[in-house]
């Protein structure tokens, strides 16, 4: 089991970059692939971007592509999503994910088992 704190979202303005971090414990930390999630208010929690072990191999939602950075730390135990040109739609709670392994893609919210508590990102027009 890992646990996972979120923290550094906040209200900002569109065009305007946010950095998300999440510290998580455990001495296995290398073992698990990481991602983020988002969830907006009655929405279903969706994927933002994933990193793999070493931190080598990253995946984003197209939503996110181009704007978004997935990085890793292992050596921190520590994750991070920087966030640029920010747009209203991306206001949501964001959740740090952590899967020792995962069946369908790095994608699928089920095969995360760690979860954080999440952090809210508010961008206004």
């Amino acid at each position: 089991q890992v646990q996972l704190v979120e923290s550094g979202g906040g209200l900002v303005q569109a065009g305007g970059s946010l950095r998300l971090s999440c510290a998580a414990s455990g001495r296995t930390f290398s073992s698990y692939i990481m991602a983020w999630f988002r969830q907006a208010p009655g929405k279903e929690r969706e994927f933002v971007a994933a990193i793999g072990w070493s931190g080598g191999s990253t995946y984003y939602a197209d939503s996110v592509k181009g704007r978004f950075t997935i990085s890793r730390d292992n050596a921190k135990n520590m994750v991070y999503l920087q966030m640029n040109s920010l747009k209203p739609e991306d206001t949501a709670v964001y959740y740090c994910a952590a899967a020792q392994f995962v069946r369908s893609g790095w994608a699928t919210l089920g095969d995360y088992k760690n979860w954080g508590q999440g952090t809210q990102v508010t961008v206004s027009s």
